[in-house]
């Protein structure tokens, strides 16, 4: 079988390790890389032994699968073009700007029978696929996402920015409509918000408390559900998980027994997880693992989210 002839658009900090991830796949060839910073196309294009280039569209005709990691505000038009051509697409989160460009996207791919695969990452921490089997019915969960600031990502706030990741794992996990959203945010290094919490109530009962931050002085990405029997602690930044269930009989009268079991997973790399599930998908014909619908599905979450922050700051 011939290799599959892949591109990556955008290839800034995060782009330039789809672009290593590709090159270093049997099954791809990676023809080239596209950047509006000539200089940056050529670096990278180097380093991955392929060609630079600085307008996508000269690829169109040329490749079978692009990774798309420009700018929030360019993902519709990027992907719509290429796959309104027949390309597959792998797009970095947020999908797009609004809900109209995404199901624009979605029914582009649909038509075309294309796989259309949105970044969000944390879905292959192997913290996340190590307890999926044990996650039956989440009553309530709480996350905590924080980072020191950085300008990169300050195109949207940090809702689009951070929380989302965990918007899209719980909604994943609970799997049940929004109900209600209460947030609150203020921006203090830049013009957007860049620290926001909201508490977001699905129709099944439980309830999510999340939390943002892009100004912290340290990372943290926690999360803890809590289930009937069951309390779980997952660690994604130090790939560790705390499983707390109740046992059998009491351990003393009135206290149930229960059985802890901490696992640490050691390292693991998300990003060509992702990235070998993608051209899997193409290639075996099956769903992605994270598809444009979820990725919409976050989208819409956040939206409603920013409707709903209160702006203590101007």
């Amino acid at each position: 079988m011939s290799k599959l002839r892949a591109a990556v658009i955008g290839v800034g900090y995060l782009g330039n390790y789809h672009a290593q991830k590709y090159a270093a796949l049997d099954s791809v060839e990676l023809v080239g890389v596209v950047d509006s910073d000539s200089a940056r196309a050529a670096e990278v294009a180097s380093s991955c032994n392929c060609a630079a280039l600085s307008d996508y569209r000269e690829l169109i005709g040329k490749v079978d699968a692009v990774s798309v990691v420009v700018p929030t505000q360019h993902h519709y038009q990027v992907a719509r073009d290429f796959l309104s051509n027949g390309v597959h697409v792998l797009i970095e989160k947020p999908i797009t700007v609004t809900i109209e460009q995404a199901d624009e996207l979605i029914g582009l791919a649909d038509r075309g029978k294309l796989v259309f695969q949105v970044g969000h990452l944390e879905r292959f921490n192997p913290v996340l696929m190590a307890v999926e089997s044990v996650l039956i019915e989440p009553l309530f969960v709480e996350s905590v996402r924080i980072a020191p600031f950085k300008p990169r990502g300050t195109d949207v706030n940090v809702v689009l920015d951070l929380m989302i990741h965990d918007i899209e794992i719980i909604q994943h996990l609970v799997k049940s409509p929004v109900a209600r959203i209460d947030a609150i945010g203020a921006p203090v290094f830049t013009t957007e918000e860049d620290i926001a919490n909201a508490r977001i109530a699905f129709e099944n009962g439980c309830v999510a408390n999340v939390t943002a931050s892009r100004i912290s002085l340290k990372s943290e990405r926690k999360m803890r559900i809590f289930q009937r029997d069951a309390y779980l602690t997952l660690d994604f930044q130090n790939k560790k998980v705390l499983v707390a269930k109740k046992g059998e009989g009491e351990l003393l009268p009135g206290i149930p027994n229960v059985q802890v079991k901490e696992q640490e997973l050691g390292l693991s790399d998300p990003l060509l997880l992702e990235i070998s599930s993608f051209v899997e998908a193409i290639l075996t014909g099956k769903q992605p693992h994270v598809s444009g619908r979820d990725g919409r599905m976050a989208l819409e979450t956040a939206l409603k989210i920013n409707e709903s922050l209160n702006r203590i700051l101007k």
